[in-house]
């Protein structure tokens, strides 16, 4: 099969030009001759050349080579990245010299070996293929990192419960601890891994994200440790493990409480030793990461009832930052709702549509059991569902907790009204007795009471 790639000849012989493109077309996809150097700034210009063959002399009588390094020159000033190959008649060292000096890939004599010549441009042209798949690569970092560098831009949020956690990233970021992130599914903690990251460091460095619930128990090893290839029976090919690829950078270990305790042993030896070996080899790889772990469960609990390992619980909550639910940032739902409508209204091409202040209110007093996760859906399929240029509290399908409440109430058993209206005050209220007494039109003294007669 031929190589991909674009050749450019440039000789004044035309046997020279055809005997080229003869071996070469066997073996490359888009060969070109030129017999004049007229020619070369017309071709240069319309195509961008992997390789150009070029030979030295085209003046009658001239072997100095200066119209080869003065064409070597051009085609170099066109695409510093085209590998360009010389061919004279006239081999001299200091020619070599100079021209290897201004950039060229090689230098032949004529008459070429047909092996040597073949030999030479296929490894000019993976040199060439290495280089441009680099600066691709330099380009795509330095894009995601410019992204990922704007200062809590994913984190949206003004209540006094997420400064609280814009503070501990702040505190955390800069040293080289191990921290653990707590809190129920769907409130950002991969988020604020990612700001963790961002702040540290190791910011150039890459951050793998690993969800450890999606991992079986028979691939665990080689998912994260890595593999040689034939150390099992699908083991076709050497793999590179989680650990090893974010060496250097930060490993966000999601869900680490569901790992088995058999898991969790494993995982405790590499933590401890900073050193990880892959399945099937003895080659022990030395570790420098940064570790961030997250679970919406209760591992403390889970160490109690010996589901999870107190030791490993130790080497990786140096410090713990926990999350709040969105029913405890209710002040912020209005924030995260405008942005997520903005990003929809873009997606779906809907530019005027708003939200009114009394449908944020009700949004605010809904409890977000999904937390951030269901609300940007709720945004989502509302901009879908809408017809109008304003959205309505129908367009957002939620189940309203306070009215299904108040229905399952006997309307005939008041105590049971009085109760219900005090447990939803205290809870609107997040537990401030004052505030709470103050909605419900009461003393604070009178609602201790009732709340000492309905034991709450």
């Amino acid at each position: 099969m031929k190589q991909k790639a674009k050749i450019l000849i440039l000789d004044d012989d035309n046997y020279v030009l055809l005997s080229l493109r003869i071996l070469l077309e066997q073996h490359y996809t888009d060969v070109r001759g030129i017999n004049s150097p007229t020619q070369l700034t017309t071709a240069l210009a319309e195509n961008e050349f992997d390789i150009v063959v070029l030979d030295m002399n085209f003046s009658a009588g001239d072997t100095s080579g200066k119209d080869g390094l003065r064409y070597l020159q051009q085609v170099k000033d066109a695409n510093p990245k085209t590998s360009v190959l010389l061919l004279t008649a006239y081999g001299e060292i200091n020619l070599a010299v100079e021209a290897m000096r201004l950039g060229a890939y090689d230098f032949l004599v004529k008459p070429w070996e047909n092996e040597k010549l073949l030999a030479t441009i296929k490894t000019a042209f993976e040199l060439n293929s290495a280089a441009k798949k680099i600066g691709h690569l330099e380009t795509e970092k330095s894009v995601l990192l410019q992204e990922l560098n704007a200062p809590f831009n994913e984190i949206i949020g003004e209540s006094e419960a997420i400064k609280k956690v814009f503070s501990q990233i702040e505190k955390v970021a800069k040293t080289q601890a191990n921290v653990l992130i707590t809190g129920e599914n769907g409130t950002g903690k991969e988020l604020v891994a990612r700001e963790i990251h961002k702040a540290s460091d190791r910011a150039n460095d890459i951050f793998l994200n690993v969800d450890m619930g999606a991992i079986s128990e028979t691939l665990f090893e080689s998912e994260l440790f890595g593999h040689k290839k034939g150390a099992f029976t699908d083991a076709k090919a050497d793999r590179t493990g989680k650990f090893e690829a974010a060496n250097n950078g930060t490993l966000f270990l999601d869900e680490i409480g569901n790992l088995s305790l058999p898991l969790q042993a494993k995982l405790l030896r590499v933590i401890q030793d900073q050193k990880v070996t892959k399945v099937g080899d003895n080659k022990v790889i030395d570790l420098n990461i940064r570790l961030i772990c997250a679970t919406n469960a209760n591992l403390p609990e889970l160490v109690k009832t010996e589901a999870f390992r107190q030791d490993l619980l130790f080497r990786i909550n140096t410090i713990e930052i926990h999350l709040p639910p969105l029913r405890e940032r209710q002040e912020d739902i209005p924030v995260l709702a405008q942005h997520f409508l903005n990003i929809y209204k873009q997606k779906y091409k809907k530019p005027g549509l708003f939200v009114a202040d009394y449908v944020y209110n009700k949004l605010q007093k809904y409890d977000w059991p999904g937390n951030i996760r269901e609300l940007q859906h709720a945004i989502e399929r509302a901009v879908i569902m809408s017809d109008g240029k304003q959205l309505q509290v129908s367009d957002f399908n939620l189940k309203d907790t306070n009215e299904t409440e108040i229905e399952a109430v006997d309307s005939f058993n008041l105590d049971q009204i009085e109760k219900w209206a005090i447990e939803s005050a205290i809870k609107k209220h997040q537990g401030n007795i004052s505030h709470a007494a103050q909605e419900l039109g009461l003393s604070r003294g009178a609602l201790y009471r009732r709340m000492e007669k309905y034991d709450l």
